[in-house]
């Protein structure tokens, strides 16, 4: 072979980071071992595999091409080694999973994936449907659960569970003792919503999108806790997962609002790169996700530990 795990290595880094001193720190290597590792690569073969912008690298053609497969030769190596000195771990996994399904579920299958496999590694980054998208295209991420769509062309979406958005309000609101709201009602009140670019506001703004220039969208929230709260002392009306609003429910601190005219079913997918090799670790959280909603058609009937 003319070529080592470690020019890989490299090139995988610097295709990510875009940046030969930030792969550098990353592999614990000297900048001037990173660039004769990559200079050595492309000299070897008579190829380049970046553009030079400035002082930034970027992917040209064939380095594109060539990323997920060499992604793929680095992540059966290291399973390889690891059968090699007796782990019984899957290695690293590095998971992406948007705010409701970060905050109410992939926590939790992530927290028995490693009681199951305690020699393993997961990251969890949690951001919204828009980012995820664009970290799993550029293969920093191998998995995403998402609750918006996606339409990529480089990267395979598979449903997972149902879910569905809900409209609430606080106790003290005029709508919570009719329990429930006409489309006209709803566009005069002022709404807390989250931000564009997460799969929440996708869907809140296809049920409206006839309605769309008469909302009053009077603050737009990162997280949904901070929308709750701020619809809990009255400063509008909310739209999020019914999932993660099940607790404050239970406890009549928020209330629901039946819209029998606006469509806010969505699906939870998982999300990967076509070309992504399913490591032994990332076909074992695969299953544990879909264990975790056997036989459940939405995401709210899904049995979770109590919240208080």
């Amino acid at each position: 072979m003319r070529y080592t795990l470690r020019q890989l290595e490299v090139f995988v880094a610097i295709a990510r980071l875009e940046n030969v001193s930030a792969a550098a720190r990353q592999l614990a290597m000297s900048q001037s071992a990173t660039s004769t590792a990559l200079a050595e690569l492309e000299r070897q073969f008579d190829l380049k595999l970046f553009d030079r912008v400035g002082k930034s690298l970027r992917l040209n053609e064939l380095g594109r091409d060539l990323l997920p497969r060499a992604i793929e030769l680095i992540d059966r190596a290291s399973e390889f080694e690891d059968r090699l000195q007796g782990h019984v771990g899957f290695g690293g996994l590095r998971i992406g999973a948007t705010l409701t399904i970060g905050n109410y579920l992939a926590t939790l299958i992530v927290a028995t994936f490693l009681k199951r496999h305690p020699e393993s590694r997961v990251a969890l980054e949690v951001h919204n449907t828009s980012t995820i998208i664009q970290r799993v295209a550029r293969h920093e991420l191998d998995l995403g659960l998402i609750e918006g769509t996606c339409r990529h062309p480089d990267l395979e979406l598979e449903p997972w569970v149902g879910d569905e958005l809900v409209v609430f309000c606080a106790p003290t609101h005029p709508l919570a003792a009719r329990g429930r709201a006409s489309v006209n009602e709803l566009l005069r009140e002022a709404w807390i919503l989250r931000e564009t670019g997460s799969g929440t506001r996708e869907i809140f703004e296809r049920a409206f999108r006839h309605h769309h220039e008469r909302l009053e969208i009077k603050l737009e929230l990162e997280h949904t806790e901070a929308i709750k709260r701020s619809v809990e002392v009255g400063l509008g009306i909310g739209c999020i997962s019914r999932l993660a609003l099940r607790e404050a429910f239970r406890r009549g601190s928020l209330v629901p609002i039946e819209t029998p005219e606006l469509d806010l079913r969505r699906a939870f997918h998982f999300l990967w790169h076509r070309e992504k090799y399913h490591s032994v670790a990332m076909q074992a959280f695969l299953e544990q996700c879909r264990a975790m909603t056997k036989g459940v058609s939405s995401a709210e009937r899904i049995e979770l530990p109590f919240i208080p």
